[in-house]
């Protein structure tokens, strides 16, 4: 069964070591909002704002693809609605290699804004982004009137505003990603909540270290939500790993992804005191009931196997460090 693969994978736009494998990377972003705009117009969740950041493919997705990005979006969208609710708004969110992600505008929507919500990545897809906005006013607008009446800074790889930034920076290059967000007020003593996904798998084990210590570090209060790759040591992981390379996009950080606890013990290892990981499949069997009815209703899928062993392959972890009185620990799925 894991031989006859159609395996496209639930990637995002993040790092890698040498130009051309950025490059492989870059255009892991692209498939990732592709499959997001499909899944959204089939009616998997509402967002009327990816239409405006990605075309509609042409090419038809798989079912389990569908399903398999509507869980990664509902499982990190939960997280982050817990964060938010536990400091009342009052924080920050820095969505680490955001590529095209519309998390912004749907939180404005649901009067869930957190104190400012930061977006970094590549500058290649942070300027793309960026003439999305100039030339969308429905993208652009909520940012304007969430800002003062001094103007917008914007210099091609960065635009600041009241509420939101994003920022073109190279997530191995700490003290140039540092140095950018506090040029936009990033804001070390607010609690902050920092998202990955499918970022660190690009980077190596030692640069991944880095930014989670950094991250650790950076902040008394703060929550870590990473999803990526796990259990990838056999044979479906490894035909997943065959897959990307043939697209020159390696996964320099796979030796993290061997399981659950390997993806924690990464956390704790690096600064985080509480870590906690389910893979997908298991998130898939907590959903509401209804909702997994409606979703399973959209379209049919013929090999429910293959749908599980691809959820068995990705995870959503999450990590706390201090927060006592506010509850963070107690953030869970």
């Amino acid at each position: 069964m894991a031989t006859s693969l159609r395996t496209p994978s639930f990637t995002s736009c993040s790092s890698s070591s040498t130009d051309t494998d950025d490059e492989g990377v870059r255009g892991t972003c692209e498939d990732a909002s592709m499959c997001k705009r499909f899944a959204v117009s089939l009616g998997y969740w509402h967002d009327p704002y990816i239409q405006h950041f990605v075309r509609l493919s042409k090419e038809r997705k798989a079912p389990e693809i569908n399903r398999g990005y509507f869980a990664r979006v509902h499982g990190v969208s939960q997280l982050i609605k817990a964060f938010l609710r536990k400091t009342e708004c009052h924080c920050q969110i820095l969505n680490l290699g955001a590529g095209m992600d519309t998390t912004f505008w749907r939180l404005k929507d649901e009067d869930l804004l957190p104190s400012k919500y930061f977006e970094v990545d590549f500058p290649m897809i942070v300027t793309r982004k960026l003439h999305s906005l100039k030339v969308k006013p429905f993208l652009l607008q909520p940012i304007i009137e969430l800002h003062s009446e001094d103007p917008l800074q914007n210099d091609g790889h960065l635009l600041d505003s009241k509420r939101y930034a994003i920022i073109g920076a190279d997530l191995r290059d700490l003290p140039e990603l540092e140095e950018k967000l506090k040029k936009c007020n990033m804001n070390p003593q607010l609690p902050t909540l920092l998202v990955t996904e499918c970022v660190l798998v690009y980077m190596t084990p030692e640069q991944s270290a880095n930014l989670l210590k950094w991250a650790a570090s950076s902040f008394d209060t703060a929550m870590f939500i990473n999803y990526e790759q796990v259990n990838m040591d056999d044979r479906f992981g490894q035909i997943m790993i065959e897959n990307l390379r043939r697209r020159q996009c390696d996964l320099a950080g796979v030796e993290t992804c061997k399981s659950l606890e390997s993806q924690k013990e990464r956390l704790l290892l690096n600064g985080w005191e509480t870590a906690s990981a389910v893979d997908m499949m298991e998130l898939y069997s907590k959903l509401p009931q209804a909702e997994v009815s409606r979703i399973e209703s959209l379209e049919f899928l013929d090999e429910m196997e293959l749908l599980e062993q691809l959820m068995q392959h990705y995870c959503l972890c999450w990590a706390t460090k201090g927060g006592h009185a506010l509850g963070l620990k107690e953030i869970t799925y």
